[in-house]
């Protein structure tokens, strides 16, 4: 199974991902997903156990960096039945 998660890092930072946001996304990127970095949400896919893992360790490296509020959203993907 395949899932999508997005998460929002606050508070917001002027003029670019502030400290919490860019170790969120680096922990993430650690785990060998891509993340899309948005204006308001940071995106990534993939295989679920890898997405958990990784949405985990984003919220508590947010946190330990500053973080104020780590909201996430989750869902799964449909896979095509061949």
């Amino acid at each position: 199974m395949d899932l999508a998660a997005e998460f929002l890092v606050e508070p917001f930072s002027a003029g670019g991902p502030g400290p919490h946001v860019r170790a969120a996304v680096r922990a993430v990127e650690s785990t060998g997903l891509v993340v899309e970095v948005g204006p308001f949400g940071n995106t990534t896919t993939g295989e679920a156990t890898m997405v958990l893992t990784a949405v985990g360790a984003a919220m508590a490296a947010a946190l330990d960096a500053g973080a104020t509020r780590v909201s996430l959203s989750i869902v799964r993907r449909e896979t095509p039945n061949p």
